[in-house]
């Protein structure tokens, strides 16, 4: 256990905001930082106590103990990189409410800043109730949730190995990339691994050709003529090795995430826990490539969820995972739907005046599960549903970036609402939709015509 340092009389300063009444009489702050954490507790009515410890599991298990014995009830931190997480964790298991705050709503006024005034600023503003939790999902979901991070960063990992592949072909003149969609899909991976392998035949390259592939046999054999010069041919060798490893890591990812959904939340009732919510008549040809293999994930999100979020227009099984893992399922964590669309960044954040909206932009944040829903409004963009109805009218009117954050708006308010009343998704036709759109417009004449003292009459 690190040396833990007596309270500092001359850090004790007095609590600003005399006139202001405390929410929370008996709550800490504390500054996290890499190598210590500042821990603040309140002392008497005017003094603030303040000490330092290190970052080892003794230490975190110390503040326990020492927040325990100045009967402290809530504590605060800063969400400073990943630093906070084993401190949050051990704090939560010792029963204390954790907060963890955003440092956009820790900003102080320009002076001296040093780690001990910090974790005091903290403590102070949280004692009074002027700091709001950042949101955390349920903790069921949290492994599940970090485990999908990760997967995905494996995808990213993987991409530029698929495009090394392809520039080492491009480099010896092999343009299967003319003759291929996908150089990583049947075909493709067949054709590398036999280069990799030794085979030199572009006929008999060719001939690995699949059934379903729209060129015919002579056209790739004839793309697949090339120079075959060994330092390409190596890089070759290493890209598909290295493809080959992380694709294995995602296999490992998958079992893991697997394991952890049938874990989650297990049915009451074993006979419908192995059934599928049945596929949309809209899903039936929809499939994503890099999605956990096993097709059991729309199971787990209807037993986990309640409902199929994987029947909105948009929402794949891939991005309705990301976005539940990301928000949870409870969503009376949020007072209203309009608090749930600007906690995902797609409510307009309005900087109001003089009576005038100076700036009405989103506001700038890296929500996933609001990146989830812009993804769901692109896939939508030409389809021909409500949302794609929607995306065509809006981008007329306000451009195809406005028009696409309206849409991801319109989606995840539907999300919203199936979580919260756990009402099956039941979309409107296009028809009913362009129907009930006249008559809004007709409405809005006839409001207009009657503050100009007119009437509207039928052609």
């Amino acid at each position: 256990m690190s040396k833990l340092s007596q309270p500092n009389a001359n850090l004790n300063e007095a609590r600003p905001f005399a006139s202001m009444s405390r929410v929370n009489p008996h709550a800490a702050g504390v500054d996290i930082g890499a190598h210590e954490n500042m821990v603040c507790v309140p002392g008497d009515e005017t003094t603030q106590l303040v000490r330092s410890f290190g970052n080892y599991t003794a230490d975190l298990h110390a503040i326990a103990a020492w927040l325990k014995e100045h009967q402290i009830e809530t504590v605060a931190m800063e969400s400073t990189g990943v630093y906070w997480i084993p401190l949050f964790e051990t704090l939560e298991a010792a029963g204390f409410q954790c907060n963890l705050v955003s440092a956009r709503s820790l900003r102080r006024i320009p002076g001296r800043k040093s780690d001990v005034l910090d974790c005091q600023w903290i403590q102070t503003l949280h004692s009074y109730g002027l700091l709001e939790s950042s949101f955390r999902p349920e903790a069921d979901l949290v492994a599940l949730r970090a485990l999908l991070r990760h997967r995905a960063q494996l995808l990213e990992h993987r991409a530029p190995h698929i495009l090394h592949m392809q520039k080492a072909l491009l480099q010896m003149n092999i343009q299967l990339s003319q003759v291929l969609s996908d150089v990583t899909g049947t075909t493709g991976q067949a054709i590398i691994r036999a280069i990799v392998a030794g085979e030199r035949d572009p006929h008999k390259l060719a001939a690995l050709r699949n059934y379903r592939c729209h060129k015919d046999q002579d056209e790739i054999a004839k793309a697949l003529t090339g120079t075959w010069r060994q330092e390409h041919l190596f890089v070759l060798k290493q890209s598909l090795e290295m493809y080959d490893f992380y694709t294995h890591q995602l296999e490992a990812y998958d079992a893991e995430i697997e394991r952890l959904y049938a874990a989650a939340r297990p049915s009451k009732d074993d006979s419908d826990d192995d059934a599928p919510p049945p596929v949309p008549e809209h899903k039936r040809n929809s499939h994503s490539k890099n999605a956990p293999k096993g097709g059991a994930i729309r199971r787990h999100l209807k037993r986990i969820c309640g409902v199929d979020v994987t029947a909105i227009h948009g929402l794949g099984e891939v991005l309705a995972q990301e976005a539940v893992m990301e928000t949870g399922t409870d969503m009376s964590k949020f007072p209203s739907v309009k608090h749930f669309c600007s906690w995902l960044g797609l409510a307009p954040k309005n900087e109001i005046s003089g009576g005038k909206v100076l700036r009405s932009a989103t506001l700038k944040t890296r929500n996933r599960a609001g990146q989830a829903f812009r993804k769901a409004a692109a896939s939508v963009m030409r389809s021909d549903c409500v949302f794609g109805v929607f995306y065509r009218r809006m981008k007329a009117r306000i451009g195809p970036a406005q028009a696409a954050v309206a849409t991801a708006h319109l989606i995840a308010r539907v999300y919203y609402r199936m979580l919260k009343d756990k009402i099956e998704y039941q979309p409107l036709s296009v028809e009913e939709y362009e129907a009930k759109y006249r008559q809004q417009q007709i409405k809005s004449l006839q409001k207009k015509a009657a503050k100009l003292g007119l009437q509207l009459s039928p052609a």
